[in-house]
């Protein structure tokens, strides 16, 4: 019987992937030590997706075992494990995965396999049966502590997400958060912007401005999400429409705060300040402009 509400839900299973294409091997992909935080980071977001949330699953190790690369899950809320056994079966894990290695690695195409199992059962077989999946994931307890080297990747990633507009070739070759070599330019194009007569500095999105976009957006987060896509191929149709689905429990500021995010990740340098404002002015969120330029305090935007 699994946990009732006052016992923790906890348990754990494995993911095997495997390339299908002769020349990615992903376990020596993770073995490299320029290419692993790149395959971390991909799988770190793909994750992410599947639960709708960066700390839903948690990854305790990573195994390469060619030509497998075995990640060991934990789950620690039956709803996030729900999610992923969802996720995993409609295929939006495995289409996630292959699009965030596609960019991670600015590879033109990384096709997967993957197979799901907790303990001696294959979940592949069983997955129409969601509470069955979910007993057999509860029963495997993790049998281990998160690995040290997954905690440094960690690490390395949040230090990037934190602080994207430092030029340290050294993290960026580690740990690229930067997607395709032609979308990479430098800023220097485009230095300063003019906002209601206005010039300011142009800059990469700092988690301040995607906290306040995704808190004060509102509703408007799928126009403004229109307005971005027109420069960013990553939020082409029908990816707006799927984070409203997706997200749709989760409420309007889950939504928005995925559609950024989404931005972000794609554009790396060029997620700018000054491309978020345009997009804003183009939907008539000029109050929400103004606050994310610091140019009132009010809490709220029209």
């Amino acid at each position: 019987k699994m946990a009732g509400s006052s016992t923790p839900w906890i348990g754990s299973a494995y993911l095997f992937l495997q390339s299908t294409c002769k020349t990615i091997i992903l376990p020596s992909l993770y073995e490299s030590s320029q290419k692993k935080p790149s395959v971390f980071q991909a799988l770190k977001l793909a994750l992410a997706d599947s639960t709708g949330s960066m700390n839903g699953v948690d990854m305790l190790k990573v195994h390469c075992s060619h030509p497998h690369l075995i990640v060991q899950l934990k789950f620690c809320k039956q709803d996030n494990c729900r999610r992923f056994l969802q996720s995993y079966r409609d295929g939006a894990l495995q289409e996630s995965l292959q699009k965030h290695l596609q960019i991670s690695l600015a590879m033109a195409k990384v096709p997967l396999e993957m197979e799901l199992k907790a303990g001696n059962e294959h979940l592949d077989n069983m997955l129409k049966d969601e509470d069955r999946c979910l007993e057999c994931i509860y029963r495997e307890k993790p049998d281990r502590l998160r690995d040290e080297e997954i905690t440094e990747l960690e690490r390395r990633l949040e230090g990037l997400s934190v602080h994207p507009s430092i030029n340290n070739n050294t993290a960026v070759k580690g740990c690229p958060s930067l997607p395709c070599p032609s979308q990479a330019s430098s800023l220097s194009s485009q230095e300063t912007f003019i906002f209601q007569g206005q010039q300011f500095a142009n800059r990469s999105l700092t988690p301040d401005d995607h906290q306040k976009f995704a808190k004060l957006v509102s509703k408007k987060w799928k126009q403004v999400g229109r307005s971005l896509q027109k420069s960013c191929r990553a939020l082409r149709d029908p990816v707006i429409d799927n984070l409203a689905l997706e997200y749709d429990r989760e409420g309007l500021y889950e939504q928005a705060y995925q559609l950024l995010l989404r931005f972000i990740q794609s554009e790396g340098k060029k997620a700018t300040i000054a491309r978020l404002i345009s997009a804003l002015e183009e939907n008539g969120l000029i109050s929400l402009a103004e606050e994310l330029l610091g140019l009132h305090s009010n809490e709220d935007c029209s």
